[in-house]
């Protein structure tokens, strides 16, 4: 009799330890970019023109420039006088996400912020790839330059946002590269600004 009581016992710690075990964490929607706001400086991303005084990451809001909305963005990246671009390219398999998931073609949403500086003009640009294993472009986002003149704007700090679909199957890797200079041709930092950048696949 206490043999079989205590078999009943084990069975029932078995089966609730098996009810409350937690299940594998699902890839959840979260931003894929790393460092997107100069938090550590230039880590992870590859610097693909670096012209003028080079990129140079400054705390918000700088000189002659416009506090950030969010509290929790305290740096940015900011261009010089000749082209500065920054570029991560994010593997999405490496991430999680298989490929059964990324063939459905979820949603991709990319975002950025840039501001101009009171003092100079600066122009910007963003271009976003989203690419199968061999880099082959599935579709792409590249907006057209924008000029930001501070005779005439405000030069506070503006977003830019773009949700990819029905890009077909084979979506593995997302190339994010934005960045721009100044129109002055100034010695220093009076390019554009730009932070608080993301990538995140709606999975």
């Amino acid at each position: 009799m206490q043999w079989s009581t205590a078999l009943s016992f084990s069975a029932w710690v078995l089966k609730d330890t098996a009810s409350t075990a937690t299940p594998p964490t699902p890839v959840m929607a979260r931003n894929l970019l790393k460092n997107p706001a100069g938090e550590e400086q230039m880590e992870f991303w590859e610097l693909t023109e670096n012209g003028g005084s080079q990129w140079q990451v400054e705390e918000m809001p700088g000189d002659c420039g416009h506090g950030f909305g969010d509290d929790g963005v305290t740096k940015y990246f900011s261009t010089s006088f000749e082209l500065c671009l920054k570029r991560q390219v994010v593997d999405l398999l490496a991430e999680g996400y298989a490929p059964d998931d990324l063939d459905a073609q979820p949603a991709v949403t990319v975002e950025d912020w840039y501001s101009g500086r009171t003092d100079s003009g600066c122009t910007y640009q963003l271009t976003v790839c989203l690419l199968d294993e061999n880099e082959e472009i599935l579709q792409e986002f590249k907006p057209e330059s924008v000029t930001l003149d501070p005779d005439c704007d405000d030069c506070s700090w503006k977003q830019v946002n773009h949700t990819f679909s029905d890009y077909g199957p084979g979506l593995r890797l997302i190339s994010f590269e934005h960045g721009g200079q100044d129109t002055k041709y100034w010695d220093g930092w009076f390019g554009v600004r730009v932070t608080g950048s993301s990538v995140i696949v709606e999975v």
